[in-house]
């Protein structure tokens, strides 16, 4: 995934209502807001200070001209924006880098699917089979190398686990897909002690069927890109 222009860089101020952050400009040293498209907690990644990558939109109908992007932490890069993850994955299945899901036919985002819901990916095969393929972000890191998810409680991906199941039970394939989008990790573990209901309802999901695979990236400030395998240590 290619940025469709050059970032600007910056000095992160603070984050704040979960979608706003302020940066000072390296280049003129001016004060903007920019929109923080990511609605976790963001632990360990909101030091002022902190340096990070902008976007520029030049649609004049946005309240907030700049996006957060990338920031460094610990020495690494880390993709910010939680509106990447989908097409990034997306990309890593039609270029084979995930090879146990390869060989699909056709592939559909954002289908709707159990209870009021929608499949981050449908995958299906020449004889119309079905995978349905759920990413999950990640770039939490609390321990050097170890990636985890998730980093505040979310209700909302309990409940994908479950439905997950729900279409093993069906008869059909699922997956879940962690993206690490940091440049300092090569294994994921869960954060059970930040959410236990979600590792409960990852390991029923686990038990029922539900296939599990771990991805990460190289982050540049000209694109990024699914690179590599990520041990799970689930």
């Amino acid at each position: 995934m290619k940025f469709s222009a050059p970032l600007v860089t910056g000095r992160l101020v603070k984050r704040y209502k979960r979608f706003l952050a302020d940066v000072i400009l390296d280049s003129d040293g001016s004060e903007v807001t920019a929109h923080c498209a990511n609605p976790g907690s963001m632990l360990g990644l909101k030091d002022p200070g902190s340096r990070v990558w902008l976007s520029i939109s030049d649609n004049p109908n946005r309240k907030l001209k700049y996006s957060w992007e990338i920031m460094e932490a610990d020495g690494a890069l880390v993709g910010i924006n939680t509106s990447h993850p989908n097409r990034l994955v997306e990309e890593a299945l039609n270029s084979g880098m995930i090879p146990d899901l390869a060989g699909f036919a056709s592939l559909r985002r954002e289908v709707k699917y159990g209870k009021n819901s929608r499949i981050d990916i449908l995958l299906e095969g020449k004889d119309g089979a079905k995978t349905y393929v759920e990413v999950k972000n990640a770039h939490l890191m609390r321990q050097p190398g170890l990636a985890e998810f998730p980093d505040s409680v979310t209700a909302r991906g309990a409940k994908h686990l479950g439905e997950l199941a729900d279409m093993v039970r069906d008869g059909h394939r699922a997956v879940m897909v962690f993206l690490v989008q940091r440049t300092d990790c090569n294994e994921l573990a869960l954060a059970a002690d930040i959410d236990p209901v979600y590792a409960a309802a990852f390991a029923a999901a686990k038990v029922a069927g539900v296939e599990t695979y771990a991805v990460g990236c190289a982050i540049t400030p000209e694109e990024i890109v699914v690179d590599k395998q990520v041990k799970l240590l689930v």
